[in-house]
């Protein structure tokens, strides 16, 4: 887990399996265990954390998805209402 040093709101951090993916198009079968490895890592940060009334996961992909990191990674956003769409 590494947290955002210096996050705009709210807590920020980031999950990054050690096995690369880097791109969640790019994930065959055996990389979907690992991603859902990395779901479940998340919600025990997120426990951990007490962020009780929710957060959101993030997946970007590509370009025009924001991917500026190209290796798989969750971010979690959370402790403050967050609004849809982001941004």
């Amino acid at each position: 887990m590494f947290h955002d040093l210096s996050p705009q709101g709210g807590i920020l951090f980031l999950i990054m399996p050690k096995e690369p993916v880097f791109e969640l198009s790019e994930a065959e079968d055996s990389g979907k265990s690992l991603l859902g490895h990395v779901m479940i890592v998340d919600e025990m940060c997120v426990t951990h954390l007490g962020l009780t009334n929710g957060f959101q996961m993030v997946v970007d992909e590509g370009p025009e998805g924001g991917q500026s990191v190209y290796r798989i990674h969750l971010p979690v956003l959370g402790g403050h209402q967050l609004g849809w769409p982001p941004g």
